[in-house]
Formats: structure tokens, sequence, C-alpha cells
């Protein structure tokens, strides 16, 4: 019997996880070592404050949207199970990206996958043991994946008014998936007349520009982020805007971080300046916006709209002044979109020295890290400076590689052809 049926995927992808949980209450109640994530108590913790009629800002470190710490009120209740409630709603939220990737796969313009080789290409994020690993830890990102998969759904599906409502939930929730907001609308560009004009006049740009698809898609997105923050802010007040938002402008996290703004960062912490918390790093969000927001979208998005967020999620994560594992998983959940087409997979001696590069990158990283904090020896300068410089080269390199095989590709907006006109597309939510 074949393996890649969806019985045997989706059980297998349950049965991982499950197996994962369970391992993860023996680690607890056993190891010095604990399984479950360090944020995953940061989040309850913040429940159990909301559960007492509380704000969730009154836990320390606690940078998320209130809805998280709604969600998880049920690890407040009664009973030991209870505290695993948000492990597996993560974990379930990984299922349903799963599932919403298939679909996707299955329908994507220009000819859809067949459902066997769909499934093979979601098990890479199905079947993943880091992503199985790190929800069933307890990290939120599940919940990010399952949206942003979903928002892939709706634009393919032209179901305008539920993306746009995905998309402003999916910034509320976590800040940069704004980014796709870019790619999104220039996606959705009304196809051209059969006689074109010449030389049309800036202002006739501007009105072809703004067809019905991109007013629908941008009004949905910007009332759903505009009252879930206006609801937010009467209950919370500032601290909600200063740990949701503004925290991540000044934050200078430095332990866990594979960036090379690392042993910035860590002078950062360690000084004694009060410029309000603004250093130089602060600005590390210049290049990393103009490349992730802006030229990749505009460069690449009508070529393929879910290979192009893609490589706007791998540029955002690369060139982000706080790089940790879970953040891989942003774009890993997108990878399966990409890969069909890839040069990754057609010669798979590239492919292979790609994946060997990333890992080993990380690995060596990750040794001189374990040297600093359990070992106590000073590696910041030269040894983790020079590793998060050669995991950042690797990562440019492979960039490049996914923006030149996007760029191969033909417009899956041309594909579409003479089937939708320029302002009959579907809108409906």
């Amino acid at each position: 019997m074949p393996f890649f049926t969806p019985s045997l995927v989706f059980s297998s992808a349950i049965l991982l996880r499950a197996i994962l949980l369970l391992y993860g209450l023996f680690q607890d109640a056993h190891s010095s070592l604990p399984y479950t994530d360090i944020d995953y108590f940061v989040f309850t913790d913040a429940a159990r404050y909301v559960s007492r009629g509380h704000s969730p800002y009154r836990r320390e470190t606690y940078r998320y949207t209130p809805l998280l710490a709604w969600l998880l009120l049920p690890t407040t209740w009664p009973g030991a199970a209870w505290f695993s409630f948000g492990k597996v709603m993560f974990a379930v939220a990984d299922i349903v990206a799963g599932w919403l990737m298939v679909l996707v796969l299955q329908s994507r313009p220009g000819g859809g996958t067949e459902s066997k080789r769909a499934l093979k290409f979601a098990s890479i994020w199905l079947l993943n043991p880091m992503v199985a690993t790190i929800s069933t830890r307890g990290s939120s990102e599940g919940l990010l994946g399952v949206m942003v998969v979903a928002l892939v759904w709706a634009v393919m599906k032209r179901r305008l008014v539920l993306a746009g409502v995905l998309l402003g939930l999916a910034v509320h929730f976590k800040i940069y998936p704004f980014i796709y907001g870019v790619s999104m609308l220039w996606y959705l560009e009304t196809p051209p007349p059969q006689t074109p004009k010449q030389g049309m006049r800036l202002t006739e740009q501007l009105v072809a520009f703004v067809n019905r698809s991109r007013v629908v898609l941008a009004l949905s997105a910007l009332s759903t982020f505009m009252v879930l923050n206006i609801i937010m802010y009467a209950m919370y007040s500032t601290p909600f805007l200063t740990h949701t938002y503004l925290h991540h402008l000044t934050r200078i996290d430095h332990r866990h971080n594979f960036s090379p703004y690392n042993t910035l960062l860590h002078l950062s912490s360690a000084s004694s300046s009060t410029t309000s918390g603004w250093h130089f790093e602060s600005l590390a969000f210049i290049p990393q916006l103009a490349i992730s927001a802006f030229l990749i979208p505009i460069a690449l998005a009508k070529k393929d709209l879910p290979s192009t967020m893609m490589a706007q999620t791998f540029a955002f994560v690369a060139f982000n002044k706080v790089v940790t594992s879970q953040y891989f998983l942003w774009y890993i959940v997108l990878l399966p979109f990409y890969l069909p087409n890839s040069s990754l997979l057609s010669r798979p001696r590239l492919g292979t020295t790609a994946a060997v590069l990333w890992v080993a990158a990380q690995a060596i990283y990750l040794h001189r890290a374990y040297a600093l904090e359990f070992l106590g020896q000073s590696t910041f300068v030269p040894d983790l400076w020079l590793s998060s410089l050669l995991f950042f080269g690797v990562n440019v390199w492979i960039l490049g590689i996914v923006i030149d095989d996007i760029g191969r590709m033909e417009s899956r907006n041309q594909s579409q052809g003479s089937s939708q006109s320029g302002e009959g597309e579907k809108i409906s939510s």
C-alpha cells in the first residue's frame, strides 16, 4: 500500500504529535531539563492573569496580543491535563495547516499538483519533526502558520473578504505578515485589455491600479486590524501598544539568536546608555523591509504568489535582527508551495548542498553558543560573530536561488487568461 494517501499521512502526523506530547509530559516530570518551552509558561501565566480579571501584560515578557492569552484560558481550569490544552491546540493547528496546503497545491492556477504529489510536499510540514516538536513544546507558531496558509488559499480562490480578514488577524497576531499585503495587492492586477492604451498618463495608471479586488482586500484587512486594535487598546490601554508592537522596534534579545546583529545586541544590553532604547541595530528593519516588503513582491508576485510569499518570509527572517529556530517555521510553512518548481529539486546536487550548508551553519553556531551558555567560555568574538555571518551568508545564497527560480516561472496571472475579467473576479467571504 503506498504511503502517500491522505489517511496515512494525516494519521502519521497526528501520531507523531501525540507521541511528542506524551514524551513531553514524561520529560517535564523526570528531567531537570524541561521539554516545555519557556514561552509556554509565559503564555499560560498571562492567561492566569486574564482569568482573574487582570491584564495579561502583568506577566513580564508577555509580548503578544491578548487574543493568545484568551485562547489559552482553559489552561487555567482545574486539573493537570488542562495545562497542555495550548500544546494540543498548536498541534491541531499544524494539522489544519497541512490540510490547507494540500488544497492549495491541488488547485493552483496554471495547473494544480496531483493528489499524491501534493501530499508529499505537504509532508514537509506535516511529518517534519522540527515542526511537531516546536508546537508540542508550546510555541504558538502553529497558529500563525494556519492563518498564513489559509490566507494563501483564500487569495488563490478569490475569497477576498476572507483573505482580508485573515491578513488583518495575522498582522494583529504577529506583525510580520503585513509584508504579504504588498504581494497580494500586486498579484490582484486587472488583466490588460485586448487593445492596450499606449502612453497612459499617471492618473490613468493609478485608476487602473485601484481595481475592485484590491480595494476589497485592503479595506477588509485594514478594518479587521483596526477593530481588533481598538478593542484591545480600550481594554488594556498603552501596555497593549508597548508590548505587542513598539517593543519589537527596540528589543535587544541576544540569546539563541542566529542573526549577525547578535553581538551588537549583546553589547547594547550591557550598555548603560539611556537613549530611549534606540541603538544602531534598531535600524536593521530598513534593509529588511526594503527587500522583503517591496523589492521581492514587486519583482515576483505576478509570477507565483505563494512562492513569492515564501521568498519574502525567508528574506525577512534572514535579515531580521533576532533570528531563532522558531522563526524558521515562518517560511517552512510556505516551502511546499515553492519546491515543486524549484531548482533545489530539479538539481539534486544543488538542493543537497543547500540543505547541508543550512544545517551545518546552524550546528557551528549552536556549538559555540553551547560553549558560552553552558561551559562559561567567552565565545562572542570572533566565534559567535563569525558563525552568525556564515549562517547569514548561506541564507543569502539560498535566497538568491529562490528568487532566480521564481523569476523563471511563467506568470500565474497570465495563465488564468481570459477566464477572469478585471472587475468580474469572485469577491466573497
